[in-house]
């Protein structure tokens, strides 16, 4: 473990130093190229490291945000809060927190607030979604948010992985919020739904926005992911093909770094 955490530490602090020539935050934690075993290492590592001072808060870069953060609340897939959420707060890079204020904005005009459900998060929360999903005896939120997929194909079906994209500060997952009705947009699924009634183009063809007849998703849920869809993709943002709620900056400042610091108040 001391010989993993050395390597670790080595790592960082050469990425640091690159960084800080570059003109950009020395406080990079966690490269693709750190070896990194265990969660007693990550902790290590934000020890020795602070938060990176281009992270913000989206409370503050995104007033009219509504946060509703699953992974500190024991309402998600694991049923229990995860690792590395201290408090119910989101954060993102200040690059990324600037264009989602743009999507607020154009939202906003439409009648929408963006309601976000999980944005920064740690490599040591990835690690825990890992450990879970290796005990298979563990399915008390099946019923929620996979009854048809077996504990044991989670790996196999990429609804769990070693890596996530929202490790490295710049992606969000998020809904719509209706100010008319005051109650969230029908998406047609949950946040976190395993499964393809989750993927953008079921029901429909993303890429022209028209619809397709099915048992499971209406024309107007279609519509209401088309409209987050649009606007995000319009400000800087790209999309995954298996969860409607999912996008990550384009340009994002830190595409091959994960950082570990836990998700607090900064």
């Amino acid at each position: 473990m001391k010989q993993i955490l050395t390597v670790t530490l080595a790592v960082a602090m050469l990425f640091a130093a690159c960084q800080k020539k570059k003109g950009q935050s020395p406080n990079v934690v966690y490269d693709t190229v750190t070896v990194v075993t265990t969660t007693d290492d990550l902790n290590a590592v934000v020890e020795n490291a602070g938060v990176g001072a281009d992270f913000v808060m989206l409370s503050e870069a995104i007033p009219d945000a509504i946060l509703e953060i699953r992974y500190y609340s024991t309402y998600n897939f694991v049923g229990a809060r995860v690792d590395g959420y201290l408090e119910p707060v989101a954060l993102m890079t200040r690059r990324a927190a600037d264009s989602l204020r743009a999507v607020s904005d154009e939202l906003l005009k439409m009648g929408y607030r963006l309601k976000i459900y999980d944005a920064y998060r740690p490599q040591m929360a990835v690690d825990h979604f890992v450990r879970w999903a290796a005990d298979v005896s563990d399915t008390l939120m099946k019923p929620y948010f996979y009854p048809k997929v077996p504990r044991n194909r989670l790996f196999e079906l990429g609804y769990i992985s070693k890596r996530s994209g929202h490790t490295r500060g710049s992606t969000v997952d998020l809904t719509l919020f209706d100010m008319r009705t005051e109650k969230e947009v029908d998406m047609g699924g949950t946040f976190d739904w395993f499964g393809e009634e989750s993927h953008p183009n079921f029901g429909g063809d993303p890429a022209t926005g028209k619809y397709r007849p099915n048992e499971k998703i209406t024309e107007e849920q279609f519509h209401n992911r088309m409209i987050l869809r649009n606007a995000m993709m319009h400000h800087g943002f790209k999309p995954i093909g298996t969860e409607w709620w999912h996008f990550t900056l384009r340009n994002e400042p830190y595409p091959n770094t994960y950082f570990t610091f836990p998700v607090k108040t900064l």
